[in-house]
């Protein structure tokens, strides 16, 4: 399995992550539809947010990365945010 962490910090992080919030249930939506998806989490903090999400392999990673990139750009270029850190590895172990 293969894990990617996207955190978003900085100008509109907050504001992006707002509007994922109201949006939650368009996001879950269209994440159920990545091929090989494990699990997805979305939280926020006080300076904006992250996601977590893990599939069966990076096919899968790069799907979700590629279908978060164009609803952001779709839903929420307004709030300005700047492109999030990205960080992806191999999943060791997963407990649900």
């Amino acid at each position: 399995m293969q894990v990617v962490i996207r955190e978003y910090t900085g100008k509109g992080a907050k504001e992006l992550f707002g509007v994922l919030e109201k949006n939650k249930a368009d996001v879950e939506k269209l994440l159920r539809t990545v091929k090989g998806l494990v699990s997805y989490t979305l939280a926020s903090s006080a300076d904006g947010g992250f996601s977590v999400t893990v599939c069966q392999d990076q096919a899968g990673i790069d799907e979700s990365i590629q279908k978060a990139r164009d609803w952001v750009a779709k839903n929420a270029a307004h709030a300005g945010a700047s492109a999030p850190r990205v960080l992806s590895a191999t999943v060791i172990t997963h407990l649900q």
